[in-house]
């Protein structure tokens, strides 16, 4: 999959040059904006999927409660519970499953393409083969923030997952601005654009849900 990524990070770097900007940088950033947008679907569903699983859990409590010490019957009206709502648990699961190794190939990828010798330069980065060391770690940082709490805003944790939930908000900016130190600059600079795409998509993702249920609602 690794090499499947080189082809098409090379063929959107030629398409660059054909329309007369070649660049690098703006190749990760287009490259961004394709990946998103393939993944859109699958994101979607997941996001869907959480909110139903999210809306169920005060039914999937009271079941616990009432029989939680017969395991059979509390797995029976589980999954009663699951179909009467046409609620699949795993389809909260699965497009992550599906996303992860193309988003590990991508990352292989432009790991290996964007190396110190291919001397690519965007804006202010002289070399996206090598680390910047300030302003791409603080705006991953700050990307990876405001886009957790994007995808925050669309649930509704309660108890020790919301107190998880809470402490990942602000550990995941810090790990991921440190560890962009460490990266070319050309992964940290993807990283930015993915988290400023991945919180537009959650905003559209939230939206049309409440959208959806208002039209449920009117009906």
């Amino acid at each position: 999959m690794t090499n499947f990524f080189l082809t098409i990070i090379k063929a959107i770097y030629g398409f660059t040059e054909t329309i007369g900007i070649p660049n690098h940088g703006l190749t990760i950033v287009i490259i961004s904006i394709l990946i998103k947008t393939v993944l859109f679907p699958l994101t979607r569903m997941q996001a869907k999927s959480m909110k139903a699983m999210q809306d169920l859990q005060p039914k999937l409590e009271k079941l616990k409660k009432q029989y939680g010490k017969d395991k059979e019957k509390l797995n029976i009206e589980t999954a009663n519970l699951y179909k009467e709502n046409k609620v699949n648990p795993m389809a909260s699961c699965l497009p992550l499953l599906v996303q992860f190794p193309i988003i590990i190939g991508l990352f292989q990828a432009m790991r290996a393409y964007f190396v110190p010798e291919l001397g690519a330069s965007f804006l202010w980065i002289p070399n996206l083969g090598e680390p910047d060391l300030w302003i791409l770690p603080i705006m991953a940082g700050l990307s990876t923030f405001v886009q957790q709490k994007a995808t925050m805003s669309g649930q509704n944790q309660t108890g020790a997952a919301a107190s998880q939930q809470k402490t990942m908000l602000y550990i995941m900016p810090l790990f991921m601005a440190w560890i962009s130190r460490t990266f070319p600059a050309g992964l940290a600079l993807y990283w930015f654009c993915y988290n400023v795409i991945s919180t537009i998509e959650q905003l559209v993702i939230h939206g049309k849900i409440k959208l959806n249920r208002g039209e449920e609602t009117a009906r």
